[in-house]
């Protein structure tokens, strides 16, 4: 009987990626993923065997890790950013009770939202909270709570997945939930492609952020009251005194 390993790669170049991550896939037999994360790991461990399912068949990617871990192999199963994040280690546990023989370990890695901090400064230096603007699993009333009630707590705000061909308003839309509770002027940030080729980024207003167009390779950073531009970068302060 084998092993699986819910493995966070990180933003998705190989440099980005934990130590432990690293070694949990030299150390595997079998890599499973979806897709795109595959094809971001596959020339780094090229002598492993990949297995992929495409978006939305995640329950099928588990029961084909466990059902490659029942034959004996060692299995990893990759996330980008963290397992435990938006990834794959909640339905790797839930479906593991049905194979409590096969032991489920979880390694952490790098998410977008210290990823794309670290890119824009210091924009999480103090108390932040980080919300999907996918709808796919969550009703969209249920994300507009949750940015209400961020903005009102003055909490930073990191948005993921914040637009897509079929949610291209959605940004737009968040925007204005929190233009609710602060000014335009607010400080805000956003990074495309987090430790990938083309990396970049900008710092810019809230107002000028709910007029932006962005796509799902972009991380967003809405500020809070305290939050500042500080030689072209992004900075929360945590209330030291200098």
């Amino acid at each position: 009987m084998g092993k699986i390993m819910v493995v966070g790669i990180g933003p998705g170049s190989y440099e980005e990626m934990t130590i432990r991550a690293a070694e949990a896939l030299k150390s595997c037999d079998t890599i499973v993923g979806y897709t795109v994360y595959v094809e971001l790991v596959r020339d780094h461990f090229p002598e492993k065997e990949f297995l992929t399912t495409p978006m939305t068949k995640e329950v099928d990617r588990c029961e084909l890790a466990f059902a490659q871990a029942a034959e004996g192999k060692n299995v990893a199963m990759i996330c980008s950013g963290d397992a435990g994040v938006y990834g794959m280690s909640g339905l790797m546990l839930e479906i593991g009770e049905r194979y409590p023989e096969i032991p489920v370990e979880v390694i952490p890695g790098v998410t977008a939202a210290v990823g794309g901090a670290s890119v824009l400064g210091a924009p999480l230096i103090h108390d932040f909270a980080v919300i999907s603007l996918s709808d796919l699993l969550t009703p969209w009333e249920k994300i507009e709570k949750r940015l209400s009630a961020a903005a009102e707590a003055d909490f930073v705000i990191c948005l993921y997945n914040p637009s897509s061909r079929k949610r291209h308003d959605y940004l737009q839309k968040a925007c204005d939930r929190v233009l609710a509770w602060r000014p335009g002027t607010t400080v805000c940030g956003l990074v495309r492609n987090i430790g990938r080729e083309g990396e970049e980024y900008r710092v810019l207003t809230l107002a000028e952020l709910r007029d932006t167009q962005v796509d799902m390779f972009t991380t967003v950073f809405i500020g809070n009251s305290q939050t500042k531009e500080v030689g072209g970068r992004m900075v929360t302060p945590r209330g030291y005194r200098l």
